[in-house]
Parts: structure tokens; sequence; C-alpha cells
């Protein structure tokens, strides 16, 4: 068995007990090729982010840099700039042959909401290595918005996978030729590089302003993460709009934008965006989330669906032009075809998704 692990050797994974949680895992945490992840019932405030290292777990960490914790139960705020760890649900008793990596789900990203896994004797983030067994953490730090948490809720997921996974990139182009991975010429180069969609359906005629983007307004109120289709976006986000082919990024402020290009997640294949290159410019396209199979796929009914780009940038100010290649997708093999698909069977909020904020504020 080779490639990312399917949605119903999962299920197996969970009964042969290599995946535990006390509070029983439920169907709605499968994904086609990842696991939802919950909160458990605690919250500890940190003085900062950190990882483990060798030889030490997380609960040893925390007596060096807890400042306070609090029970979720009921609901807690979680404020912006403040960093917090929460015990997760799930725990690991993996194989020798299986490894793991984690992501935030794409509504996480999309909140600007850092989240990322930890575990005992770790060393990178969202990283688990060969046959870990122990628990899983999240540190969340809140970057634009403060929001509202209770247990159980999902805000990351985890893929496990066996052997090399990863597609090349002359297997790209053989994949891309068979079923074409993006409309039009493909730019494969380490991955399927993606650019940013400035214009947006605007005439070719630019002689009025288009809605390109989203920027996160600095003072807002809390987000309830089970508030599904709830706020204003103007409470929380300015439209940006623009009659040229770029725009300045802000220093500090936090953008949803949208790709350029059409993406293709075949049913046998999973995806996983990055960096294009680490010093493009003085900005940081983020990558929360995995692309599951199925996603923008026809046999999903998806007929192509955009990558939601979210964007940050760093010391200075930067111009980002339209067709500008700011990320790249890398594709990986499934061990087997998933039992569903994205957008298919299982209510996923993004398929065929064009510009769109996450799932908690109003269309």
């Amino acid at each position: 068995m080779t490639g990312v692990i399917s949605d119903t050797q999962l299920v197996q994974m969970i009964t042969r007990k290599e995946i535990i949680a006390d509070t029983a895992i439920i169907p709605e945490q499968i994904q086609p090729a990842s696991l939802d992840l919950r909160l458990g019932t605690i919250a500890y405030r940190v003085r900062a982010s950190f990882l483990t290292g060798n030889d030490q777990t997380v609960k040893e960490r925390l007596g060096e840099f807890e400042m306070h914790r609090f029970d979720l139960d009921g609901g807690a705020v979680l404020e912006k700039g403040c960093v917090y760890v929460v015990p997760l649900m799930e725990q690991l008793a993996l194989t020798d042959t299986i490894q793991a990596v984690a992501n935030a789900k794409s509504s996480t990203g999309r909140l600007d909401l850092l989240t990322r896994t930890i575990t005992d004797n770790g060393t990178e983030f969202d990283r688990i290595p060969l046959g870990y067994c122990g628990p899983l953490y999240a540190e969340i730090c809140p970057r634009s918005f403060s929001v509202l948490v209770k247990p159980g809720m999902r805000l990351n997921q985890i893929r496990f996978k066996s052997g090399q996974a990863i597609l090349t990139d002359p297997e790209l182009k053989i994949l891309h030729k068979k079923t074409p991975l993006v409309d039009g010429e493909a730019v494969i180069d380490q991955g399927l590089g993606f650019s940013v969609d400035l214009r947006l359906s605007q005439s070719s005629g630019r002689s009025s302003s288009t809605l390109v983007g989203y920027r996160a307004k600095p003072h807002t109120g809390i987000i309830d993460l089970d508030k599904i289709g709830h706020y204003d976006p103007t409470d929380f986000w300015e439209e940006l709009r623009t009659t040229k082919d770029y725009i300045v990024l802000d220093p500090g402020a936090f953008y949803i934008l949208v790709s350029r290009e059409s993406v293709h997640i075949p049913p046998d294949c999973a995806a996983e965006m990055a960096p294009f290159l680490a010093m493009v410019g003085e900005f940081r396209v983020h990558y929360a989330g995995f692309f599951d199979p199925g996603f923008g796929h026809d046999a999903a009914g998806g007929s192509g669906s955009r990558g939601v780009l979210e964007v940050r940038c760093h010391e200075a100010p930067f111009v980002l032009e339209h067709g500008q290649i700011v990320g790249r997708l890398i594709y990986e093999r499934m061990s087997e075809q998933p039992n569903q698909l994205y957008g298919s069977t299982i209510s996923s909020n993004y398929q065929g998704q064009s510009l769109k904020l996450s799932k908690h504020f109003k269309s």
C-alpha cells in the first residue's frame, strides 16, 4: 500500500485503534482523504508558540510557557493576537509504515486563524513521523478576528500516507494530458503552479473597478465558529477593487484573493497547497487546507474550482500583479480511490467556488 490513505482505509485504522479517541469518532469527521480533528475541553494560554523538541512532551513544555488555562465547555473566546494550545480528542498509535501531515481546514484559513498541530518530541509543525504514538495538540493563534470556540469543533485535519506519494513533474505532465488539471496551459515546476486573478470576469476594457478580493478590517467583533452563513461580510471585511492589473499589499494586512486557474483534482489523487518560492516577494500566501479527491473535477460535479488565496504582506508594501505565480499544488497519488469524492455525496462548502469568504459569512 503506497499513497494517501482513503476514507475506507481511515475507517479500518479507527477499527484497529491506530486512531483513538475517548469520544467516539463520528462519520462527519471522515473526508475522502483526511480526518477532521476535534478540539478537547481545555485550552492553555501560552506566552509564545513552541515546538517540543526531541525527548520532551507538550505537557512538559506547557509547564514552562502556560499563563493560565480555562474550560471550553459552553464556549470560550480565543482573543486576537494571543497563542493557545488545545489538546485534541484524537490520539495516534501509528504503525512504522504510516506517517501523517496536518493542516488547517479551509474555513479556518479564510479567517486568518493560524492553527497548527504539535506532538510530543516534535521538531516540526504539522508533521507526524512514522510510527508516532501519542497525543495531538492544536496550537491556535487568531490573527485577524477573535473567535468563540467549543469542544468538538474541527479547525484542522490530518492526512495519512505510506511510502512515496508525491507525483513528479513528468508524472504531472502525463496526468494533465490525460485529464486536465487546470483550464488552459499547465505551469509545472516542482508541482502545478497557480497565479492570482486581479481581473475576475472584468471586460478587457477595464473601464470600471472590479471586485478582486477582500481585506480584513482591523477592529471587529467576535466570530462564533458554530454560526454558518450568519455574519454580514461588511462588518469584518473591506471590498478590494481595482481598475488596474495590480494591487498594493499593505504590511500586516490580511487578504482573501482567488487563483486565476480553475483547479481539478482527479478521483485517484489528492493535493496540498504550498509556497511557490520562499523569496518571491514581501508577502506570503497562506496554504491552509488540503484538496480532496474530486475537488473541482467533473466526476464530482465540479467543472473546475478556483483556489482561494489567503495572503499576508510582511515588512514592506508589495505590488501583486495579475497572473503572478504565487503558489503551487503538490499532487499525491491515493493508495486507492476513496468511497466518497469531494462535493458529490458529502457536505462540501467550496465545490465550484470562485472568490469566496469562509462559510460563516452571508453570501
